[in-house]
């Protein structure tokens, strides 16, 4: 969850005053404060899914002259529109939270010519994967991570700032001959996952290549009644997309011998549990970036962290919390039933009249995942 104020998080539980912001910014800027020009906000919400490569989206709903020209505000041709969501306190002083910048993707307007204008937009990442390579490019073996991250993502996005809160890039070197035939987006999404990491944009512009955070306190509790945000919620439980094991195997056309490694739910207490009566139900993951037995289990076990979980699902609509991201834990109140769980996918409304949306999946009791043998 991004950090906000207890006052923030307090004013969310009672009768407060929300507002909204849209700015087209017509430069490449990073940051919660960007220069630009405010647009009116008629309707619209902002998606972050953790499981989309482009991981937030933007609905917009806005008044003005529909463009046509290369010079208009809202022409998709690389203009970017930063918006954020705030809490205006008794003083008329107002916290925001980001929601991030978007790149303009589709303009149009049902009611011409003085309808609303409804625009679509993507993070940056969108630029990422649209920004294939026209040839091959190679990186020799004692390249760092870093190195190939910032050459990548600098070619498109020169202003860019590229983030490692929990690696030094600079010092990891990749260990074999890496060709990236095309598409750079898949390859830098690939790298990161080799080295046990997640590759998104966040709510400041910034590249980050992390550590999925571990589920452990929640962040936030999601509760009806007197104080309560909770509006309502539905449950299901599927077995579809659960896995309980996950064999990571790097391999290569050199003379780099081939690493593999399983991780697994050893968690007995767990119902995914790897020798319990779910059974075994393993997911395979192939890379040559994975050069080591140490990157064979650190990927394993980060794959695994992503698909494993209790077998339930949870969404729920809620007072909006705009603060609230994918991965994020929470403790959802039900009247027969607490769950902890985690987001991954939010909707955050971007007018007072509707509410936060969000899908979560329960892993409470996961506890332990360990490397095993077949």
């Amino acid at each position: 969850m991004r950090d906000v104020s207890a006052a923030f998080l307090a004013a969310l539980r009672g009768s407060h005053t929300m507002r909204c912001e849209a700015y087209v910014c017509t430069t490449y800027q990073n940051g919660v404060s960007p220069d630009g020009v405010e647009i009116p906000i008629i309707d619209g919400d902002v998606i972050h899914d953790g499981k989309a490569d482009v991981r937030s989206t933007l609905d917009l709903a806005t008044l003005g002259d529909f463009p046509y020209k290369v010079g208009d505000l809202l022409v998709p041709y690389g203009n970017e529109i930063f918006v954020r969501r705030g809490v205006e306190f008794g003083d008329r002083s107002t916290e925001w939270v980001s929601q991030g910048y978007f790149r303009i993707e589709t303009v149009s307007q049902r009611d011409v010519p003085t309808g609303a204008i409804t625009v679509t937009a993507s993070d940056r990442m969108a630029g990422i994967i649209d920004g294939r390579l026209t040839s091959p490019r190679q990186y020799v073996h004692d390249t760092t991570v870093k190195a190939v991250f910032e050459d990548l993502i600098f070619e498109v996005y020169p202003g860019a700032v590229i983030e490692f809160p929990d690696m030094t890039a600079d010092a990891v070197t990749i260990n074999r001959r890496l060709v990236c035939e095309e598409d750079r987006y898949e390859f830098l999404r690939d790298l990161a996952a080799s080295h046990g990491r997640n590759f998104y944009v966040d709510h400041r512009g910034h590249f980050v290549v992390r550590r999925p955070p571990a589920a452990t306190e929640a962040l936030w509790t999601v509760n009806g009644g007197e104080g309560g945000v909770l509006v309502e919620a539905s449950r299901e439980i599927s077995r579809r997309g659960v896995y309980n094991g996950v064999v990571a195997t790097g391999e290569g056309a050199d003379d780099v011998d081939p690493v593999r490694s399983l991780a697994v739910d050893n968690d007995e207490r767990s119902p995914t549990y790897w020798l319990g009566p779910f059974g075994k139900v393993p997911r395979f993951y192939s890379s040559p970036m994975i050069t080591t037995l140490t990157q064979a289990r650190t990927a394993a076990r980060k794959i695994l962290q992503d698909n494993l979980g209790l077998p339930y699902s949870l969404d729920f609509t809620a007072i909006p919390n705009p603060a609230l991201e994918p991965d994020d834990p929470v403790e959802v109140r039900l009247p027969d039933q607490t769950y902890v769980h985690t987001i991954e996918k939010v909707t955050v409304p971007l007018v007072a009249s509707a509410p936060l949306t969000a899908q979560t999946k329960d892993v409470t009791l996961v506890q332990r995942i360990e490397e095993a043998s077949a």
